[in-house]
């Protein structure tokens, strides 16, 4: 501790006991003199000052001719003079120098004072408290020095006092017991240095953290001690909690507790619960507390009468009391009155009536043990919007925040568009995600002013996502995209997607209103290489390269507040090329070496698409949703213009629920279709729908499978030659990395996933996790069955150079290529269920966005390549 730096080397290399009263003379790390150390369990009795030493009897009754200052070094004579009322022509008195006494030590600039009458000759002698040169923290770990320096007094370059040491002491203690360490000590030390100056050292031993070891409960007998601990925020120190904040003990979440059990009772009807003490006893180590409730339940009581009594014209008491969904009879349960006051609340807003009051009136009979209630809505006028401020946005310009409100100046008051806004707002992206509109009194009774206080956050957003594939090694996309353009709302972006065999690049650009008008508008631009490969001893080789460049452009009319339609153009111009120096013979591509589907795959297209979707959307966020649906058909044509004609049809559904607890459950389902509109072929193993336009399934859409896992595919397995047995291939070989495996996609596909998402505590949360369990299953089907080859009486050859499937048994160099067969089997072309089920972890980390699945895949089709691991990760700026 003492030679941290060498600044600290100065004068301290002793250390004494502490100092009764003064300072040494001499250099040393000595205890603060009059100062304990303290601990954090219980406030530690200080020592007072010492008494002020008088040197002789001061003789009384002198006239006082002169009043001299001697040992002052920082302070000037007349400034400490200034402090006592001793004054030349007095005559001096014992009280006179025992007050001036007690001036000089009130202003804690002096570690001694002492006063001589030399027979009307005053001298008052003066030791001055030493200046701080610094403050030094030892032991701190769990706190930095950047929280506890703020927060003490004392400073360098200050005036050491002892009252300020104890408070400081007193104050890091109390930043201690904050964080649970109940039982961290702080003993204040100095170092005399040289010039009168001292380095003050508080030496911290933090302690371990306290956890709460017990919770005991006295008193309940309808409810049983774990049911009741699984109320309260604070839990019981175990193994498994390793990671939970609820462990540590904390005097405000002690009284949070309280109410928490108060409302479970109330909750089961037990109307006269309360708690009669609470109390935290610290264990005899100082480690632990054991917290014991002392309750009392009360009966059990019953709903009686319920019923509404409104004052507001437009509502009908008797009509709106039949429709109460609290009946008598039923158990009391608080819950579903607070839920009642809302509801009538919100239904009075959506009348207009801002301002309504609604208040249930209890009447509690102990005879039968009934609640009577009475929900009384008191006489309020109808509300107009008198204005609608925007506030707090520096780069969204007004209009874009104005624009997704559902009431302007003027109109009638409603709740429900005041929630609608506050959903539209919410989910721009742009600002805080605890936003809400507030609603403020305007200039009569019968005004409101709408105000929405945004506070912006970073809309741009860079995302990285890396993984490995068994088809693809590793696999890296990026993205970046600005989501508020200049402020107003638009989308810019650019994403780039790169692996061994898949590269792609877009630009794309959205308005959402168009010209200041509801009509959006929006442009991409792309460029895609897909390269499909083979795998042969460990070499991969590419069989077909499928280049893609086109355009997209689309705009979106609203039908109504939850549904628009969205009409769209793309053209694609397709180049599907094979490697001519391994899969063609003589000019022409070998069906033996390559396949006839990707032979029939090759060549220039032109598609010329048009279509339309139809979205409806109630979801009350649309990057976070908790409640709300959503569902998207949308329907393709090609062949107005272009090589290619086909229709395709897809359809997606989304459903969230809150179902309590902060839990989140959501279904999704998707699904589609695709008929060529014109025959290529009379062969009935050459679908009409081409490779390029088909439906493929697997990462992302369906978790635990590669990318292009699931379906219809060709597997390319090699056999061994015997050369010492008439050529006779031996099995097949088992290693799917020795597969060709080329995926062929469907006409036909569907998806679904049901994901629940689990709320963590308030650590967890703070940190941004959000994990989920969730099951995936779907299926794409529905191709002509593909011509497979087994050429058992023809050889192929591995060249020894390249690696690549060739007809030459020696390679360029001369040397010998390995000899092989091979053979072909079409797999997967099912519309059985493919299912999986697995963890995610979404977190909000300091350097972005980060998704973790784990999945496990329950059923699968012959041919399937299953995954058990991805990840991404993203930032924003």
């Amino acid at each position: 501790m003492i030679g941290r730096n060498a600044g600290r080397a100065e004068n301290r290399n002793a250390r004494t006991s502490p100092l009764c009263a003064g300072l040494l003379a001499t250099s040393a790390l000595v205890a603060v003199p009059g100062i304990a150390s303290a601990q954090a369990v219980a406030p530690v009795s200080q020592p007072a000052a010492p008494a002020p030493v008088v040197q002789a009897p001061v003789p009384a009754g002198d006239v006082i001719r002169t009043v001299t200052v001697q040992g002052s070094q920082r302070l000037e004579p007349d400034t400490i003079l200034s402090y006592i009322r001793l004054r030349p022509g007095q005559t001096y008195t014992q009280a006179l120098g025992d007050q001036a006494l007690k001036d000089l030590y009130a202003t804690e600039l002096f570690a001694d004072v002492s006063i001589r009458n030399n027979g009307g000759d005053v001298v008052v002698q003066v030791k001055e408290n030493p200046v701080i040169n610094r403050i030094i923290l030892e032991g701190n770990k769990r706190l930095k020095e950047d929280k506890i320096l703020p927060e003490i007094k004392l400073a360098a370059r200050q005036i050491f006092t002892r009252s300020k040491v104890r408070a400081d002491v007193a104050r890091i203690i109390e930043l201690y017991k904050r964080q649970g360490r109940f039982a961290a000590t702080v003993e204040p030390k100095m170092v005399m240095l040289d010039q009168n100056r001292v380095d003050i050292v508080f030496e911290i031993s933090e302690g371990p953290k306290s956890k709460v070891r017990q919770i005991n409960i006295i008193g309940n007998e309808k409810f049983s001690d774990g049911k009741l601990r699984g109320e309260m925020v604070t839990k019981q120190a175990r193994f498994f909690r390793l990671f939970s904040s609820g462990t540590s003990y904390d005097p405000d979440r002690l009284a949070f507790d309280q109410q928490k059990l108060r409302q479970f009772y109330l909750t089961e009807g037990y109307a006269d619960f309360r708690v009669v003490s609470a109390v935290a006893e610290l264990t005899p180590d100082k480690r632990d507390f054991i917290i014991t409730y002392v309750v009392e339940e009360g009966d059990r009581y019953k709903f009686g009468d319920v019923k509404v009594d409104s004052q507001l014209r437009d509502f009908d008491s008797d009509a709106m009391s039949k429709r109460l969904p609290i009946k008598a009879g039923d158990w009391y349960n608080a819950k579903m009155v607070e839920d009642q006051v809302d509801a009538l609340t919100e239904t009075a807003g959506a009348f207009g009536y801002a301002f309504a009051d609604v208040r249930p009136d209890f009447s509690r009979n102990k005879d039968d043990l009934t609640m009577s209630v009475t929900f009384r809505i008191a006489e309020a006028p109808r509300v107009y919007v008198e204005r609608v401020d925007v506030n707090g946005n520096t780069l969204t310009q007004d209009k874009v925040v104005r624009r997704e409100f559902r009431l302007a100046e003027g109109d009638a008051f409603n709740t429900f568009q005041v929630k609608r806004s506050t959903n539209r707002i919410k989910s721009l992206g742009y600002f805080q995600e605890k936003f809400e509109i507030e609603q403020k009194p305007g200039s009569a009774p019968d005004r409101i002013v709408l105000e929405a206080n945004v506070e912006e956050r970073p809309t741009g957003e860079l995302q990285l996502s890396a993984g490995f594939s068994s088809l693809e090694s590793f696999i890296f996309q990026g993205s970046i995209r600005q989501n508020n353009f200049r402020g107003r709302g638009q989308t810019i972006g650019l994403s780039v997607d790169y692996s061994r065999f898949t590269r792609s690049v877009q630009v794309s650009f959205t308005e959402p209103y168009l010209f200041d008008k509801n009509i959006s508008m929006g442009v991409d631009v792309y460029r895609r290489d897909l390269n499909s490969f083979n795998q042969f001893n460990s070499n991969r080789n590419t069989t077909y390269k499928q280049a893609t460049t086109g355009f997209s452009a689309r705009i979106g009319v609203p039908l109504s507040e939850y549904m628009s339609l969205i009409g769209r153009y793309t053209f694609n111009l397709d180049d599907v090329t094979l490697d001519q120096s391994t899969f063609y013979v003589n000019g022409q591509c070998s069906i033996l070496l390559a396949g006839r589907y990707l032979c029939d795959a090759i060549g220039k297209r032109t598609s010329s698409i048009l279509g339309a979707s139809l979205v409806y959307d109630t979801l009350d966020n649309r990057l976070r949703p908790s409640r709300g649906t959503q569902f998207v058909v949308g329907a393709d044509v090609a062949g107005l213009g272009g090589s290619v004609r086909y229709a395709r049809i897809t359809a997606n559904a989304a459903k969230f629920w809150p179902v309590g607890g902060g839990f989140i459950f959501s279904v999704r389902a998707e699904g589609g279709a695709i008929k060529a509109l014109s025959s290529r072929s009379s062969d009935p193993t050459i679908d009409d729908v081409r490779l390029t336009d088909r439906f493929f399934l697997g990462e992302p859409q369906i978790r635990g499978f590669d990318i292009r896992g699931v379906g219809p595919r060709v597997l390319r397995k090699f056999l061994t030659i015997d050369t010492n047995n008439d050529n006779i291939p031996d099995t097949a070989s088992t290693d799917r990395n020795q597969w060709v495996d080329d995926a062929l996609g469907g006409k036909y596909y569907y998806l679904t996933r049901a994901e629940l998402e689990i709320p963590l505590g308030s650590g967890a949360r703070e940190l941004g996790l959000r994990p989920s369990i969730y099951v995936d299953a779907g299926a794409v089907w529905g191709i002509a069955n593909p011509l497979t080859q087994n050429p058992n009486n023809v050889v192929y050859y591995t060249d020894a150079l390249t690696g690549k499937i060739t007809n030459s048994p020696t390679a360029s160099d001369g040397t010998a290529n390995t000899a092989t067969r091979y053979v072909e089997e079409y797999v997967g072309d099912t519309l059985s269920p493919r299912v999986s089920v697995g963890i995610g972890v979404n977190w909000n980390s300091p350097f972005g966005p980060f998704r973790l699945d784990f999945a496990k895949v329950l059923k699968k089709a012959n041919g399937d390549d299953p995954k058990t691991f991805t990840f991404n990760v993203g930032t924003q700026f």
